[in-house]
């Protein structure tokens, strides 16, 4: 290999000196010297004007031994890099003017590679520009909000051969890649101090023998990857076996090669200082291209800077706190102190009016049962609150945090506070069924059949003369913070609204998952006497119709590309267990439908 090194020097370029091989090839000059002769020797180099040629039958070696492809990983969202990623992804974001990716692409174009593709995710359609800039290929990984780039390189196994393996978001300040390789290897920075990164154990000749996650002053994964195509073979079952065995949902393909040390044969491909760089925040991102506290080519940055009157960079230790099924939350500290800003999320514009949101805010402040909001855009939705240092969702298996929590339903319900905008459960499902149709999402084999049940759960409710309050609509545990005092506070507000009061009591037990014993504790928590009849029976109702509310909002949203998981399963099946528990326990009072 190390001969191969030094004619793959000489290729590039005829005229180097003996002192310019030992640098590039990381060799002692005494060393180098000897390989020259050999190769010089062997009929593989020949003597040249300043320096030194490959011969026919050098060439002819190193074409055995030529890169067949890249692939560049870059389908995750980047949640570190919030907000920026919010808007673009981590990849496709500038350093010194130059998208990261496209730095990569030039560098593999530069090296010989013309084989690319990008494996994508996370706002694919942003990466489509590259086919016609630069002749690569796309290959979309459906799997990236819910698995790790073990499922990425899944995806894209049938590719692996002699092929370089990228990071999206790396930045080399020079080019590592070459026309030809000659062993697998994983590039390396040595540590100085403790790493949490995965780190190398090394024999003397540079093998990796060992892979541990942590450590002081060793050597360390830090960018691209080269499968040589023996390694590629070997790789292939295991990272096929690995993606079908269930537990690997949050694995790295790393971990495959560091369960299976024995089968590969990989080296480090050794870098100095200031070579590699992984961003892992904007706030180091600002310290290596500076430009990025003044602007850091973000609109959700720009928002906070003019709201507060301050520059960007004073903006600091910015994470991702929440990534919800409506909305995309991160927390920030500007002098010390701690704010939280939510993003509304994608499709959320036709779901939510956002001026009522803002109107209920402004209702319930008098209550001091909310966080202290800072700022809210009634238009876009954007919020800023102050973070509630110490606090956490509440338990919804704590007996003491569940009375807490109905009691301030309670507070809230019977503190005469009035907003113009109702919550009407019927024209909600026909909004969202219009909805489903109009975006063709993939709805219910018997959806027919239970719209019929819903409606007749309407009618019911219809001819019930109905008590109207002031109404969270969105009251889970998510949504309750408990305060290190033990004080609770409501938050989120977007679907508040005047509406039947025990419908908080039925999203509230939807949205835990709870079973009907749960229900019955929280029913009489928050009844000091014990519920009516007819409460309970409303309670039942709302959470039929409810299930089959939000059941119809996730197929919504899945059209529109985002994921759920069983959420649907399980709202669905709540609407069809509580109509049928509706319908028993109205028994024989006979409450008139329109069946």
């Amino acid at each position: 290999m190390e001969l191969l090194k030094i004619l793959r020097e000489c290729n590039k370029n005829n005229q180097c000196t003996q002192h310019e091989l030992a640098e590039n090839c990381h060799f002692t000059l005494g060393k180098t010297n000897n390989l020259v002769n050999n190769l010089l020797e062997k009929g593989l180099l020949k003597n040249a004007e300043n320096g030194f040629g490959v011969t026919e039958a050098g060439q002819n070696l190193l074409e055995e031994h030529r890169v067949d492809n890249a692939i560049i990983l870059a389908a995750g969202f980047g949640s570190r890099f919030v907000p920026v990623t919010y808007e673009t992804p981590k990849g496709l974001v500038e350093v010194f003017g130059e998208r990261m990716i496209e730095r990569q692409i030039k560098q593999l174009l530069e090296a010989g590679i013309t084989d690319i593709t990008v494996v994508v995710g996370y706002k694919k359609e942003k990466f489509e520009y590259l086919i016609d800039k630069y002749g690569v290929k796309l290959v979309y990984n459906e799997e990236y909000d819910t698995k790790n780039n073990l499922a990425t390189v899944y995806h894209v196994r049938h590719l692996l051969k002699n092929t370089y393996i990228l990071t999206s978001d790396n930045y080399f300040t020079k080019n590592l890649y070459n026309k030809y390789e000659f062993e697998a290897w994983y590039c390396a920075v040595k540590s100085e101090g403790y790493t949490p990164e995965w780190c190398l154990q090394i024999d003397d000749n540079n093998r990796i023998v060992d892979v541990e996650i942590g450590g002081t002053d060793m050597w360390h994964m830090y960018g691209s990857v080269f499968f040589s195509q023996d390694f590629s073979d070997t790789l292939v079952p295991l990272l096929e076996k690995a993606y079908h065995t269930p537990g690997t949902e949050d694995d790295y393909w790393e971990h495959v090669f560091m369960n299976n040390l024995e089968s590969f044969e990989m080296y480090i491909n050794p870098q100095g200082p200031n070579v590699v760089y992984e961003f892992e925040s904007l706030e180091e991102l600002r310290e290596f291209d500076t430009s990025y506290r003044e602007n850091s080519k973000s609109e959700t940055m720009s928002l906070l800077s003019f709201i507060f009157n301050i520059k960007e960079d004073e903006i600091k230790n910015i994470k991702p706190i929440k990534v919800g099924m409506t909305n995309n939350s991160f927390r920030f500290s500007i002098s010390e102190k701690q704010y939280v800003c939510r993003i509304p999320g994608q499709g959320t514009e036709n779901l939510i009016h956002r001026n009522e949101e803002y109107e209920s805010i402004q209702a319930v402040q008098p209550l001091r049962i909310t966080e202290n909001i800072v700022y809210i855009d009634p238009k876009t939705g954007i919020k800023i609150s102050e973070y509630e240092t110490g606090s956490r969702s509440a338990d919804e298996q704590n007996e003491i945090e569940l009375r807490k929590s109905m009691n301030l339903l309670r507070e809230l319900h019977t503190s005469g506070i009035v907003v113009p905008h109702h919550f009407d459960i019927k024209q909600q499902i026909l909004f969202y069924e219009d909805l489903c149709k109009t975006h063709k999402a993939v709805l219910f084999e018997d959806f027919s059949e239970v719209r019929e049940k819903m409606n007749d759960l309407l009618s019911v409710l219809e001819k019930m003369d109905l008590p109207s309050v002031f109404c969270h609509i969105d009251a889970h545990v998510d949504n309750i913070l408990v305060l290190p005092d033990g004080k609770l506070k409501l938050i989120d507000w977007e679907y508040s609204a005047m509406c039947d009061p025990v419908i908080d009591l039925s999203m509230f037990a939807l949205y835990s998952n709870y079973n009907q014993e749960q229900l019955e504790n929280i029913i009489n928590y928050y009844f000091e006497n014990g519920p009516t009849d007819e409460e309970r029976l409303r309670i039942y109702m709302y959470i039929s119709l409810s299930g089959f509310l939000w059941s119809m909002w996730a197929q919504y949203k899945q059209a529109l590309g985002v994921k759920f998981g069983d959420y649907t399963l399980k709202m669905y099946r709540y609407a069809k267990n509580y109509y049928k528990k509706s319908m028993e326990l109205m028994g024989e009072r006979k409450y008139e439908s329109t069946k």
